[in-house]
């Protein structure tokens, strides 16, 4: 026996803790999942309790037979998988491949990989959590008995290559639904009125707003509608009738959980959710801040709970004292509510130490993770600020029977605004000093036309909003729902928005058809809660299994018998085809959509469609997009192609060689678990974060 033998997940976190624990300790990486149900066939003894059968992960054998050899040698081993449930089965099964104790207190878990952080989890080790384990599997189980038995019927009914997966279906009616709203919106006029008035001199004029006649609310239909108001207020005095002045708080916003981060990046960075979680993964794992030093600047990034530890508070009302003065430190640290479901015991998304601030750590971070990082930190500071403050004042004006209301709001002390600006930004109103009683001067009318507007399309940031509020999915999930209906031709990003396809509206109809419960938003909802029950220990996995069981296989039986076969009409394209002139449509082959005509088989013209990767060429500036080989292998060419001949195997990445400066590829095309340097001569080599499952 020889030292103790600490199991984590990524290379990125051995390296970062290693450096914590000391020549005593070997820190070995999973790299993910290493057992896991079969891709192959349905994986669960439907007979006998709905038990899995697990397998070695194919390319895994080694890195597992590595961990059981590691393991004989050592005195003790600590598991550090993350602290979530997809770490705490990962932890479950390597103690069942290592033959551990399950006795044994081997399960470390810590929210930031801190020195601090670190060496205080190993002090208190603990068992692993089978509640946990229980819900991972529970919720395992039920995605691979929708996906995998829907999915048949799809494949034979529409097209081949579908899925039907129990979460993204929801998402993906969520989306139908709105985009049918908008379809069927008809779009009603109506017409407002302001009137340009004058206080005292040319410098006081402002506009007040037509709000009521006779006391009551008016609308204004039209045009003559509008007019006619204009014509019966002609030669009208208009008097300030009341003037309100009141005194109003904005407390900031709470600190980012992994659906409101996911949001912000998305409308103030413009980053797509898996690009964040990619970026935090690495906050989270450790960045090399200089002289050998590695830490983790965020803390743990799954999570949807609001609290915050002590310490951190503390540590966040020193600095505002500090850097902003008492006036911007409330009297007491702010507690923020969670939702019902969020689990306590993990904090909110924060910096590992305010000392880092975004300024002292740029140097170390990429451009993306900076930005980033500096959205974190600041949003943490300033939620523990006091209060933005705003005197308001509304002004009640009265023409005739006419009333008419103006208002202005000006900011008094800034409070967290300080640090942090919320995207409604609210535009400050300065009236003039007027009196009740006195008359103004009616400069003109403004009238204007408006229409109605259908609500928008879901984007990331309001489709995972909206996710979150009905209680579908949890936080890891959010990324991988989103890229699943992508994936399969369900929706299309059209100007960062989703809009659903045809085969997105046919397999959301069949599913309503056939399956109403899978796709009824508050029964998915219902089934999260009790995923949420059994990690509490409130209920038990096969309960929740067999009761979900009895009526979806009724469901399933009657498609089996029922379903019927849909024919897709192929999507026509803008394109012409070079041969006879027919517009290409849109079609599925073993390597993905591609155009063609659709006058085969008299004409047999195709055409593959270009995928951009959005990274320039590094010969000529041109842009690298996807291409295939003969053999249907994916290679990245440059688009101006044959001028340039420019090609790489590996996915371009946007950023450069940080040690030449050549073009960065990602490295390992199955795991994508890395990064490397395009340039053979540089051979730079990087950590790549470990992502979410996908929904099965």
């Amino acid at each position: 026996m020889s030292g103790y033998l600490v199991i984590v997940e990524s290379p990125a976190k051995a390296r970062t803790i290693k450096k914590f624990l000391g020549s005593k300790y070997r820190v070995l990486a999973s790299q993910g999942h290493l057992i896991d149900l079969p891709k192959s066939k349905l994986g669960i003894d439907l007979d006998n309790n709905f038990t899995p059968q697990y397998i070695t992960i194919r390319g895994k054998g080694k890195i597992l037979q590595q961990l059981k050899e590691a393991g004989k040698k050592a005195e003790r081993i600590y598991l550090a998988a993350d602290p979530d449930r997809e770490g705490e089965a990962i932890c479950w099964h390597i103690s069942q491949a290592l033959n551990m104790d399950f006795a044994d207190p081997c399960r470390v878990e810590f929210n930031e990989i801190t020195r601090t952080a670190v060496k205080e989890a190993f002090k208190q080790p603990r068992r692993v959590d089978m509640n946990r384990v229980d819900a991972q599997q529970a919720r395992r189980i039920l995605d691979r008995l929708v996906g995998y038995q829907i999915s048949p019927l799809l494949w034979r009914n529409v097209r081949s290559g579908l899925s039907a997966g129990r979460v993204q279906s929801v998402a993906l009616r969520l989306i139908c639904e709105r985009q049918k709203e908008i379809d069927e919106f008809k779009k009603e006029e109506y017409w407002t009125l302001e009137a340009l008035l004058q206080a005292n001199g040319p410098d006081t004029r402002f506009k007040a707003m037509l709000e009521r006649y006779r006391g009551e609310k008016i609308e204004l239909a039209d045009k003559q509608a509008a007019d006619k108001v204009i014509e019966e207020l002609s030669g009208t005095s208009f008097t300030v009738e009341r003037i309100k002045k009141s005194r109003r708080k904005r407390r900031p916003a709470p600190p980012f959980i992994t659906s409101t981060l996911q949001q912000e990046a998305s409308s103030k960075l413009g980053f797509t959710g898996r690009k964040t979680m990619a970026l935090a993964q690495q906050l989270y794992e450790g960045i090399n801040l200089g002289g050998g030093q590695t830490t983790g600047l965020i803390t743990y990034i799954r999570t949807d709970s609001t609290r915050i530890s002590a310490q951190a508070q503390a540590e966040a009302r020193e600095l505002i004292a500090r850097q902003f003065g008492d006036d911007y430190l409330p009297s007491r640290p702010p507690q923020y509510r969670s939702r019902k479901s969020a689990q306590e015991a993990h904090e909110a998304i924060r910096p590992t130490a305010l000392s880092n601030t975004p300024q002292a750590v740029a140097a170390y971070l990429t451009r993306d993770q900076a930005r980033l990082y500096k959205l974190i930190w600041e949003r943490f500071v300033a939620s523990q600020m006091a209060p933005a403050i705003y005197d308001q004042v509304r002004v009640d004006i009265s023409a005739g029977e006419y009333g008419f209301k103006a208002a202005g709001s000006s900011l008094i002390f800034p409070g967290f605004l300080k640090v942090y600006q919320a995207d409604d930004k609210e535009e400050e109103t300065i009236l003039p000093p007027m009196q009740e009683g006195q008359q103004l001067l009616l400069v003109e009318f403004l009238p204007e036309q408006h229409f109605t507007q259908p609500p928008p399309r879901y984007n990331d940031a309001s489709l995972i909003k909206t996710l979150e509020e009905k209680g579908i999915g949890r936080p890891s999930t959010y990324v991988p729902i989103i890229e699943t209906i992508i994936n399969r031709g369900y929706v299309v990003r059209e100007k960062k928005a989703f809009a659903p396809t045809e085969l997105g509206y046919v397999v959301v109809d069949l599913m309503k058809r056939h399956f109403p419960e899978i796709i009824d938003v508050d029964f998915t909802a219902r089934m999260e809660e009790r995923l949420d029950l059994i990690e509490e220990g409130e209920l038990e996995r096969n309960e929740v299994l067999h009761k979900f069981y009895e009526s979806f296989n009724k469901q399933l039986q009657e498609a089996e018998r029922e379903m019927e076969r849909v024919e897709l009409a192929a999507r026509v394209s803008e394109e012409s085809c070079p041969r006879c002139g027919q517009n290409l449509v849109y079609k599925h082959g073993r390597f993905g959509q591609f155009l063609a005509c659709p006058g085969y088989p008299e004409c047999k013209f195709t055409k593959n469609i270009v995928r951009q990767t959005g990274v320039p060429c590094p010969l000529d500036g041109g842009m690298l997009v996807e291409r295939r080989s003969q053999k249907g292998r994916i290679f990245y060419g440059c688009s101006n192609y044959p001028q340039c001949n420019f090609s790489v195997w590996d996915k371009p990445l946007p950023e450069k060689c940080p040690r030449c400066g050549s073009l960065m590829v990602q490295a390992g095309r199955r795991s994508g678990k890395g990064i490397r340097c395009s340039n053979k001569e540089c051979g730079y080599k990087a950590d790549r974060p470990q992502e979410a499952a996908a929904e099965q």
